[in-house]
């Protein structure tokens, strides 16, 4: 097995080399969609459903990425599936850019959706087997954090660019590009394994492995509302102008940075009392968003407080998987993971669908409802 234990300095670069990776592929390459998705339907033609369709397509070709990065992370190493994941997130971001008509687009967003299924694993991989243990759960949660980061950057590029929101993409692209230059410098190769034993963890659903199936399941369907919807529910059903809907936004990937704490809330409390507390807050944050989506500041503190909460909670499942899964951590993060994205998947459909139904505020509110039933869920013992 090949081992390698950087210096402090070295553990910073892999740390902000994947927190970089993490904002390209998940706030720009993936959840930038929902920024978009008023242009988008105005621009292609399309009603709540098939946007919701289009998000799940995205959440579906994530969770084929996420099986085969967790199975191949191993064998080639975190370095060469980090560099993959960044030419997902550039390809698809740029046919996005250049989509003439929906179904290009929604090729771009499955190819920009995928790249987030191939971060997650080598890097997770790659943090367990190169950080010194004191610090490697602060480490996860830091690269976990980049989603809010990538968000924050999205909204003020989509803000400036409303009117060509082509040149958002073509700018995303060349971020992504960028980003996945210094991924193939910073990011260590981290190759563990050499026979096919090494390709699947054993057991492949190890006590405790129900709960977090079942806690990311929720966790995916509650937040998917939001992540797909929540700019369309400020614009349409709360009436808001893009300006405020995008600070909004802008917001709510901000402070999503501050689930960079997870790592350290857990090892204060526990994973399950942060758990309870995170979710509960995701409940409430979403709950708000459907009681009052015309109310700028309302909307804001909504946002911000989703965005601080969801990053936490993924925070928390990337340190619950590696508990789970201490001798296959990219396995840990890929069930998790994959269990999220799946959840997310129907919860965009489900929610485009209840939209169309009902309207969007009864469809958040549901969304509200599932989160509070998701925050009963602790990891075994705990």
């Amino acid at each position: 097995m090949l081992v390698h234990r950087p210096v402090r300095s070295e553990t910073l670069r892999l740390a902000w080399a994947g927190l970089s990776l993490i904002a390209a592929c998940y706030g720009l390459a993936r959840f930038a969609y929902g920024l978009f998705v008023p242009v988008f339907r105005v621009e292609f033609g399309l009603d709540a459903a098939a946007t919701g369709a289009i998000a799940s397509s995205a959440y579906a070709s994530y969770c084929l990425a996420i099986v085969v990065a967790t199975v191949l992370t191993p064998r080639l190493g975190g370095r060469t599936l980090a560099v993959l994941a960044g030419c997902a997130a550039t390809a698809g971001t740029l046919l996005i850019a250049v989509a003439p008509n929906a179904a290009v687009l929604t090729v771009g967003v499955i190819v920009a959706g995928s790249s987030t299924g191939v971060a997650s694993p080598p890097l997770a991989h790659a943090v367990a087997h190169a950080v010194a243990a004191p610090v490697r759960n602060r480490t996860q949660a830091v690269v976990n954090a980049g989603t809010g980061v990538g968000v924050a950057v999205a909204g003020p590029i989509a803000l400036l660019t409303y009117g060509q929101w082509r040149a958002a993409w073509f700018v995303f692209a060349i971020a992504c590009a960028a980003v996945t230059g210094w991924v193939a410098r910073a990011v260590p190769s981290t190759r563990s394994g050499d026979g096919p034993a090494a390709l699947l963890p054993r057991p492949l659903l190890p006590a405790g492995s129900g709960r977090l199936v079942v806690a990311a399941a929720l966790t995916g369907v509650a937040s998917a509302a939001t992540w797909t919807f929540g700019r369309d529910l400020l614009v349409t059903a709360g009436g808001m102008s893009q300006r405020p809907a995008t600070l909004a936004w802008v917001l709510l990937g901000a402070l999503g940075v501050l689930g960079a704490a997870a790592g350290d809330l857990a090892g204060r409390v526990g994973v399950g009392r942060a758990w309870l507390l995170t979710m509960t807050t995701l409940a409430a944050a979403t709950g708000l968003l459907a009681a009052l989506p015309g109310g700028p500041v309302v909307a804001c503190v909504a946002a911000g407080a989703f965005g601080a909460a969801y990053i936490a909670l993924s925070g928390l499942l990337l340190i619950w998987g590696t508990r789970v899964y201490p001798n296959a951590p990219a396995a840990g993060v890929g069930v998790a993971f994959l269990v999220l994205a799946l959840g997310q998947g129907a919860g965009a459909s489900l929610v485009g669908i209840a939209a169309e139904a009902v309207g969007l505020r009864p469809a958040f509110a549901a969304a509200a409802l599932v989160a509070a039933l998701g925050a009963g869920l602790r990891p075994r013992g705990s």
